[in-house]
């Protein structure tokens, strides 16, 4: 489940705030073991990957650093070819 969830700092362009709640739906989903939450449960769910999402955001936002952006391309054709590599 969590391998979905990818490095979303210092990237141009920035990520975007669908890449932000995937990430925290992925991590909420790994924690509660669940991938669809029942009815009874589907409130708490919901609420923590908001709440998750919006932390995620404010964290991204506040972080700074040195380095020059990570282009989005170049990162996807790395990780495509170590996955070549692991899976050959």
């Amino acid at each position: 489940m969590c391998r979905n969830i990818k490095t979303l700092f210092n990237f141009d362009p920035p990520a975007t705030h669908d890449e932000i709640r995937d990430a925290a739906l992925q991590f909420v989903r790994k924690l509660s073991g669940a991938t669809n939450p029942s009815k009874k449960n589907e409130a708490a769910f919901n609420r923590a990957v908001d709440t998750i999402a919006e932390a995620a955001h404010e964290m991204l936002h506040a972080m700074e650093t040195h380095q020059h952006p990570r282009n989005r391309e170049e990162e996807a054709a790395k990780a495509k070819a170590r996955s070549a590599l692991r899976f050959a």
